[in-house]
């Protein structure tokens, strides 16, 4: 069964804290970032949504605009990809 989701690149680092330190790391399972390894963040639909609930002001909040969809660290911002997985 395919599993939709939202996948960036962001890099290690910040990877690794989407998943593990943000406001949202620390929610229920399908509310979490995914750590893909290889600098890559995954967000489910579930996921994607608790993210949107973040302020300008928190790393991890998400637009979407004339842009794209993006998650946005600090003042840059990664281009969020729809997927299907699994």
């Amino acid at each position: 069964m395919a599993i939709h989701s939202y996948v960036a690149e962001v890099g290690p680092r910040h990877a690794v804290w989407l998943a593990t330190e943000s406001r949202t790391a620390f929610l229920a399972r399908e509310y979490r970032p995914e750590d893909l390894g290889d600098g890559r963040v995954a967000l489910s639909p579930k996921a994607l949504g608790a993210s949107r609930e973040l302020g300008e002001e928190e790393d991890g909040y998400i637009t979407d605009d004339a842009e794209g969809l993006r998650i946005w660290i600090g003042e840059e911002s990664f281009e969020l990809v729809e997927v299907l997985r699994g």
